[in-house]
């Protein structure tokens, strides 16, 4: 993965991959997503990872025989796309289902992940990835244990799971959080440190960083009735509206803290350089790419910021 700041790529032929600009990616991207999911490959000409990455993301797009799409952007030139989806380092890669982004990754990824990373995005948008197999089933059953408030006996299972297969990242990730649900943050951290390199850039592992990330913010903040009153007081009283977005996240009540922060964008977008939306991408991350509160949210930012 290479931080921004050769040879450009030619544009795969077919429906299936192709590039895009400025100038069609609504067309190309949010249009066409909104019948097929379509995965968007950030790259640029002089970045080696691109170069292992993307051949191999387009034969795994090819593999899924229709099911998804990709687009090819080179931030490079078109450097407005990239500022806007806050594309950081490249290989940057997302999924956009119904024109917004459901779910994505950094750095290039081995092709067991590629196909991981489109059998998700298939299932988000409602169709029928690889077929799973007994670990599968067992990680549904230790995710519902923990929907349950069962966290201990989620962990148990997850690390059950992670015993017959030390690289399942769902596994890994549902352990982390586990921890996060008992309340011992060090303990998740170390998990998650630990992890194997091969899966340490999944979506599962960087859900349960945000995860960890926002259970230490709301350690630091204040009480909610204090907040939301002083927010009332002065609707302008920014860091008050993010640190109240910061302890409704703490409570639960997620959907308010998004619609806190979602305020906060819109009053000054460029606050504490750009901490509403940096939190919204942290809360984003957390939750599953197709949750409700995630997709609607992504939907209310991106028409702020394309307006």
């Amino acid at each position: 993965m290479i931080e921004l700041g050769g040879d450009k790529q030619a544009a795969p032929a077919g429906d299936l991959i192709k590039e895009t600009s400025e100038a069609s990616f609504m067309q190309d991207v949010v249009d066409a997503s909104q019948e097929v999911p379509v995965i968007v490959d950030f790259w640029a000409p002089w970045c080696g990872p691109c170069k292992q990455l993307g051949p191999a993301l387009e034969s795994a797009v090819t593999a899924a025989r229709g099911a998804v799409k990709m687009v090819k952007v080179n931030v490079d030139e078109n450097q407005m796309i990239a500022q806007q989806l806050r594309i950081q380092s490249i290989p940057t890669v997302y999924a956009f289902w119904k024109g917004q982004p459901v779910d994505g990754f950094q750095g290039a990824l081995p092709a067991s992940q590629l196909k991981e990373f489109i059998d998700r995005v298939v299932q988000a948008a409602g169709g029928e990835a690889g077929e799973s197999g007994g670990l599968d089933e067992a990680v549904e059953a230790a995710e519902a244990m923990l929907a349950e408030g069962a966290a201990t006996d989620a962990a148990q299972t997850f690390a059950a799971i992670l015993g017959e297969d030390e690289h399942n990242a769902a596994a890994y990730g549902g352990l982390v959080r586990a921890h996060v649900a008992l309340g011992d943050l060090d303990q998740a951290e170390a998990i998650l440190n630990g992890a194997p390199a091969e899966i340490s850039k999944s979506h599962e592992l960087e859900a349960a960083a945000a995860q960890i990330a926002l259970a230490r913010q709301a350690q630091e903040v204040g009480p909610e009735a204090d907040l939301r009153a002083k927010v009332e007081a002065d609707p302008d009283d920014h860091q008050a509206r993010y640190d109240l977005a910061q302890a409704l996240y703490a409570k639960g009540e997620t959907e308010a803290a998004v619609d806190e922060l979602l305020e906060l964008f819109r009053r000054d977008r460029d606050w504490n350089d750009g901490a509403a939306k940096q939190q919204l991408f942290t809360i984003f991350e957390a939750l599953k790419p197709n949750d409700p509160v995630v997709l609607n949210g992504r939907r209310r930012l991106s028409s702020m910021i394309f307006a």
